[in-house]
């Protein structure tokens, strides 16, 4: 499992190993001992799988706040999309900054998300699945959204119109957010 640090402080690019034959190939996704030789202890509690059937779909930027804040390990299962990260830990030298990563079937990379960051994508083709972990439940009253084009953000969506929900649609522009995270120095 290849395992890169990104410009953003605990934001990883994993890349698991794929062992290939004329069957198709296996991948171990996630293994608590390698991840935890890495350095990450993470106690994952719930998986979510999503599908958007349309390439164009944008869902995010989306957080949790504390006391339910939650890291996430996004991959992709079937598809591709284009997978978004912007710091909103107060006093971070790295604040208000994003990377993004094309996210494939084909590629196999997941992205691992601490607290402390917003978390977006867009498809970019249709029928594309988006599986990823948590380490803290699903709390409707902590949830949170900032309007995907409140920032520069490039999605990557090559002149297709982007399909939002309501509530993405409706969310707050990054520069009206008071945020709940707080930097603590180095991850």
């Amino acid at each position: 499992m290849r395992v890169e640090q990104t410009k953003l402080d605990g934001v990883l690019l994993i890349t698991p190993k794929r062992f290939e034959d004329t069957r198709g190939f296996f991948s171990e996704s996630w293994n608590k001992q390698v991840m935890a030789d890495a350095g990450l202890d993470i106690d994952w509690v719930q998986d979510n799988h999503s599908m958007s059937a349309q390439a164009g779909t944008v869902r995010g930027l989306h957080f949790q706040a504390p006391p339910h804040a939650q890291g996430k390990l996004v991959r992709c299962g079937r598809g591709a999309l284009f997978d978004v990260a912007v710091d909103v830990r107060r006093g971070s030298p790295t604040y208000g900054e994003w990377v993004g990563y094309e996210l494939s079937f084909e590629n196999g990379r997941q992205l691992l998300i601490p607290a402390g960051f917003l978390h977006g994508f867009a498809t970019l083709l249709p029928n594309t699945e988006i599986i990823y972990k948590c380490s803290d439940y699903y709390a409707p009253e902590c949830e949170g959204a900032i309007r995907f084009d409140s920032m520069d953000i490039n999605w990557k969506l090559g002149g297709l119109d982007p399909l939002l929900s309501e509530k993405d649609s409706g969310a707050q522009a990054f520069s009206e957010f008071d945020s709940p995270f707080v930097w603590e120095g180095s991850s």
